[in-house]
């Protein structure tokens, strides 16, 4: 549907159109310090061992705690969507608790949990988390997860009923109806979950910082890289980092996207009949 756009300015309009200017400065100039100081030093800083280390660990652990919280987020989604529980509603509110706690301090509960009993006994059969690689993705996955099943409830809360009934009364069971009713039609949704997750993770400092550290050429992130520099007056490596986390997220947002534009029409078309024809109702 095509949405209506003014051409006529009045002056609500204008006002809006003020503000809106108003914003892109505030935005646009932090992002121009960040570009400006970055890019005179952005080819140094890709053949720096140290920032490409960072690179390929916040690159790779974003990508396994973003895995993880897509499939831990789906099927919480789905039951609290979907399924008479009790208690759902104080779930839910426990779950969005974390939204507004600072992140340092849900890495310093992660820090309690696995310096306890329970996390040594992990570390002496050989998972180790505390100041390991390994706690990086616990503290993106903590700090996401909640944002990740906030967005997929959102969307799986937003499919109509009318088709799921439908499908159900062709025979479906509730596996079915999920896999080729409720996750086709949100997947424009579920693939802008990933990529903010994922953007996100790349992103996460506070957590990580209080459960693994930062120690370089091991849990050092980019987040982590651009700290280290700062602190030893390193701006200019500091900076050329920040834009390298920029550019990602630049492409990150690009290809979802393409990816959004590719299922939208499909998804459109399985809104419009019973997806579980080809189940054999």
């Amino acid at each position: 549907m095509t949405k209506l756009r003014h051409t006529h300015l009045d002056a609500f309009t204008f006002g809006t159109i003020a503000i809106t200017l108003v914003v892109l400065l505030f935005v646009g100039s932090a992002i121009t310090a960040i570009v400006v100081t970055g890019f005179q030093h952005l080819t140094e800083a890709l053949f720096s061992n140290e920032v490409l280390f960072s690179l390929r660990m916040s690159v790779v652990t974003s990508i396994i705690s973003t895995a993880i919280c897509l499939a831990l987020a789906m099927p919480t989604a789905y039951a609290i969507t979907h399924v008479r529980l009790p208690g759902v509603r104080l779930a839910e509110v426990m779950m969005e608790l974390t939204l507004s706690l600072p992140y340092i301090l849900l890495g310093f509960a992660l820090l309690i949990i696995f310096s306890s009993p329970f996390g040594k006994a992990l570390k002496e059969a050989g998972f180790a988390v505390v100041f390991e690689p390994a706690g990086i993705v616990f503290a993106q996955l903590i700090v996401n997860l909640p944002f990740a099943i906030r967005m997929v409830r959102t969307a799986f809360g937003d499919v109509g009923h009318r088709v799921e009934f439908v499908a159900e009364t062709l025979g479906a069971n509730p596996f079915q109806v999920f896999r080729t009713i409720i996750v086709p039609l949100c997947r424009n949704a579920l693939i802008s979950t990933f990529v903010l997750t994922w953007a996100r993770g790349v992103g996460e400092f506070g957590a990580t910082l209080m459960l693994v550290g930062v120690t370089r050429m091991k849990t050092e992130t980019l987040p982590g890289s651009v700290y280290l520099n700062i602190s030893t007056s390193n701006n200019e490596t500091a900076m050329a980092t920040a834009m390298i986390m920029l550019l990602l997220s630049a492409a990150a947002m690009a290809a979802a996207n393409v990816l959004s534009r590719r299922t939208r029409a499909s998804g459109r078309r399985i809104g419009g009949r019973s997806a579980v024809k080809g189940e054999d109702a």
